[in-house]
């Protein structure tokens, strides 16, 4: 039984993967979130699937029963499950915004954010030796 977990596993991880190298913004929020799930899927399936005995301490005794689910991993799968819906709301709100003032969901069309690269003078013709050199010109808008 594990080991459709485990295809389904890597099944999740290769489609993030694949959705997070697109060049849509939302594909790789899309594809985050599926990293996330395969992540999930992996811890889940980490702390044993059984449906021999519930992973509860029965009633004067100090252990589960032989056999039994270990809850420690079922409880970061359930914490991890709400923090990545958060994070996917909230990348989807980013992803919203951004489309909204930028006009693209393309990543490489957003640098209105990022700075601009100084201009370099060029090395065949430096400023100070030659006087009819002209300045650099301002990129056209």
């Amino acid at each position: 039984m594990e080991w459709v977990f485990a295809v389904l596993a890597g099944v999740l991880a290769a489609s993030g993967v694949y959705l997070m190298l697109a060049r849509h913004l939302l594909q790789v929020v899309f594809g985050v979130t599926l990293l996330s799930g395969a992540a999930s899927v992996v811890v889940f399936v980490s702390g044993r699937l059984s449906a021999v005995a519930p992973a509860l301490v029965p009633a004067g005794a100090e252990a589960p029963p032989a056999g039994a689910a270990n809850p420690l991993p079922q409880a970061l799968v359930l914490t991890a499950i709400v923090i990545g819906f958060g994070l996917a709301a909230f990348a989807l709100a980013l992803t919203v915004a951004a489309h909204r003032r930028l006009g693209t969901a393309d990543p490489e069309a957003m640098r209105e954010a990022e700075p601009r690269a100084p201009e370099t003078p060029r090395a065949e013709a430096p400023a100070a030796e030659s006087p009819a050199a002209e300045p650099p010109r301002e990129a056209a808008e």
